[in-house]
């Protein structure tokens, strides 16, 4: 049985700078690369005189390892400005009611309303129907067309913001880092090659073997003309089966631990194109495959990893260059890399030790052993474990999976971090909404009660002191990446709106429909960073002739306006930063962030009962198009014609967040968007507005047949299965607490 090492942190600052490698810029030319570095080595230094700390209480832990563990990784998405933005605003609606039947709400002739959405809209002055289209800039053309006001969401931004993240990545991966990293696997296969030859016969001989195996597979998952040395050659070829096969938990070749095969099932944008499948194999292999520090065996070649990597120069540029921009989008690993391993060498054996000392030092190996144990413990568990095992074990991955706040939280809410309920089940999977729960939001941790999480053994416990410490604003932890920076611009969804706010963001559905809209843009989220985010375990033109006064309204968010605008600006400034951004996304992201000011600043006006101006209703009217072209952007970038349909493209996905090594995973996906319909005041007088809203699911599957996005179409009748048939399997059903604002025509 593993045990957990209790130890003092050690302050490691990870080097995040330019491309190096992957673009035509010098590394060595970031003043704050070599502050970085140099940092490191003093507090590494520091550290090996450091005694190891008391044991403290495990739960005291979690959450201060939770709370500070971005503290070591580079600002790269702040958001700050945006509260000051938004300014000290006090919403001041003047209250006002919706008759019975709707009678004073003036524009009701342009809708066909059933009964039960009438009293809905009576009753919370908001429902949600039947989807329209399959993405969501489509109804608000066709409000348009029709002169329907249109109700501008934060779910259609944030929709807009995946389309344009996930297209901004995959052109990334596409156009840069494949080659990287196929370049990167195959240098360091020929040094650890080179290692191998110069070890035989020493104590390191079986450490350099088994890396001259880990890259041969590595490279060959890109470039199957890749030829395995004859001493690895049956490790490589039961690891490529098993890889291939992607079908269950079984015992790695390489590392002599349990792996998960399934996960190498290419899913999200990768599935389909094989350049970017092969890519994606490659990097699950580098992220996922781990030297465990508690077995010297793993740590002699965790060890040879790192000497090879960061005495190859090209290498090493390689390897920065695709982690930092990597790093950028979706965070920092959550497991010890080379840059760690590296600091703690050169303070071990010296800066300039040889391969050739490590055969005759085994002193200093044991120092290095010893030390390393002083680095930060990883705070997700990916890995098939035994029933009893502690649930994050240490060690070394060369090209981690990222650290992420929402698996970090759901980790601490599942088996074994929470016990068994009141009738013996353990909870070996989490519920999207641990996320919302634990940032505060009462109307999901009410639903979690409802669905019996709180009947768990430390359940309550531990999502307490998850909310205490998340409660407190950590800049840092919020603008480690992009992927930070999308969680905390949604945020402000989860906070109760009342008195002063319009009557139907006044209620207990509507923070339901906004914790929808979390959950939506979660799943996008998630979906996007399905490679790099790593996942929790458990325990084993015109209209009418007419004149029809067709001003619209803005779901009033400012704060996540405004912060939504930073992201987008961040977004353009850091693919900038590393020249990956073309003149084209740069000028359509500056609009992006221009728009969500714009929407900031009519949610303030509105949220003091002020009249637009026409410049704004006009915004609002023309809503539709303006998103439009983001995702006409994004999808033509597909390269198949010039004709782009919503059929072919559709807003649809699935990913698989979190795994039941016993045989299930927590699948998160989306539907057609559905459409909202809300009673809004509009210079004095009500009416109806209809915009755009994600249509959530979550559901356990089984995990040797994790989803992809062209499966989960077709189960839901939104593209033809193989057959050639549009056939809604309706098996899945959206979740419960859904049911209670949502309404479908007869």
């Amino acid at each position: 049985m593993r045990k957990r090492k209790v130890k003092q942190a050690v302050a490691m600052v990870l080097l995040i700078g330019l491309l190096g490698g992957c673009a035509s810029k010098n590394p060595a030319d970031d003043p704050t690369r070599a502050a970085a570095k140099e940092t490191g080595k003093k507090e590494t230094t520091l550290a090996a005189d450091t005694t190891k700390a008391e044991d403290t209480t495990k739960a005291d832990n979690d959450v201060k390892s939770l709370l500070n563990y971005m503290v070591y990784r580079p600002s790269l998405a702040s958001s700050a400005g945006a509260e000051e933005a938004v300014g000290s605003l006090l919403p001041s609606v003047e209250p006002y009611t919706v008759e019975p039947g709707l009678s004073n709400v003036e524009n009701l002739n342009q809708f066909y309303l059933t009964e039960e959405m009438t009293s809905k809209l009576g009753q919370n002055g908001f429902v949600v129907s039947s989807s329209y289209g399959k993405e969501f800039f489509e109804i608000y053309e066709s409000n348009r067309y029709a002169q329907i006001p249109n109700f501008v969401t934060v779910d259609s931004l944030m929709h807009t913001y995946h389309v344009y993240f996930s297209y901004l990545l995959k052109n990334v991966e596409k156009e840069h880092l494949t080659g990287c990293v196929e370049q990167l696997s195959k240098r360091m296969l020929n040094d650890s090659i080179a290692q191998y030859q110069q070890l035989a016969g020493s104590q390191w001989e079986n450490a350099a073997k088994r890396n001259v195996a880990f890259f041969t597979v590595g490279a060959k998952l890109q470039d199957d003309s890749v030829v395995a040395e004859d001493y690895v050659s049956g490790m490589v070829e039961q690891e490529m089966d098993a890889i291939r096969q992607a079908s269950g938990i079984s015992v790695s070749q390489i590392t002599g631990e349990n792996e998960d095969y399934t996960q190498y099932i290419p899913r999200g944008y990768y599935e389909g194109d094989a350049g970017l499948e092969s890519y994606f194999r490659a990097m699950m292999w580098y992220g996922r495959m781990h030297f465990a520090q508690d077995d010297e065996e793993m740590q002699r070649s965790a060890v040879l990893m790192t000497k090879a990597l960061t005495d190859d120069s090209e290498a090493y540029s390689l390897w920065e260059g695709i982690y930092a921009v990597t790093s950028f989008f979706a965070g920092a690993s959550d497991d010890i890399t080379a840059f760690d391993y590296k600091q703690v060498l050169d303070a071990v054996y010296g800066a300039d030790a040889s391969t050739e000392d490590l055969k005759t030092d085994d002193a200093a190996f044991q120092d290095f052993c010893t030390l390393s144990m002083s680095l930060p413990d990883p705070q997700i568990n990916s890995i098939p474990i035994e029933d009893g095992e502690e649930n994050t074990i240490l060690g070394f991955r060369f090209m981690g999976q990222r650290f992420s706040i929402d698996a970090s939280i759901m980790q601490k809410l599942i088996y074994s971090e929470v016990g068994e309920n009141s009738g013996g089940a353990k909870r070996m999977l989490p519920d999207v909404l641990d996320v919302p729960a634990a940032l505060g939001s009462e109307a999901a941790l009410s639903i979690l009660e409802e669905n019996g999480a709180t009947d768990y053994k430390g359940y309550s416990e531990n999502l307490t002191k998850l909310k205490n410490g998340l409660s407190k604003e950590n800049e840092t932890l919020w603008s480690a990446s992009l992927y930070a920076g999308w969680l905390n611009t949604l945020r402000p969804l989860l906070e109760e709106k009342g008195e002063g706010y319009p009557m139907f963001m006044q209620n207990e559905e509507w923070a339901k429909k906004s914790l929808e809209c979390f959950a939506g843009s979660f799943t996008e989220l998630k979906h996007d960073t399905v490679l790099y985010s790593k996942q929790v375990m458990a325990e084993m033109g015109g209209g009418f002739n007419e004149e029809i006064d067709d001003r619209g309204y803005v779901e009033p968010e400012p704060l996540v306006y405004a912060r939504f605008a930073k992201l987008a600006a961040s977004t353009a400034q850091g693919l900038k930063n590393y020249g990956m951004l073309p003149d084209a996304a740069e000028e359509s992201l500056s609009r992006l962030a221009t728009m969500a000011e714009q929407l900031m600043e009519i949610s303030k006006k509105e949220l003091q009962d002020e009249t637009l101006t026409e410049e704004e209703y006009t915004l609002i009217k023309d809503y539709g198009g303006n998103i439009e072209h983001f995702w006409v952007e994004a999808m033509r970038a597909e390269g198949l014609s010039e004709e782009i349909h919503s059929q072919e493209y559709p807003a649809a996905l699935v990913v698989d967040i979190a795994t039941d090594p016993n045989g299930s995973v927590l699948e998160a996906a989306t539907g057609n968007p559905s459409t909202i319909y809300v009673v809004v005041k509009v210079d004095g007088k009500l009416r109806i507005a209809s915009g755009s809203v994600y249509s959530f699911y979550q559901f356990a599957w089984p995990m040797d047949d994790r989803l992809t996005d062209s499966k989960w179409r077709q189960m839901q009748g939104i593209q033809p299965n193989e057959g050639g048939f549009y056939e809604n399997s309706g098996q899945i059903s959206q979740p419960e607490w859904t049911e209670s604002y949502r309404c479908n025509y007869d």
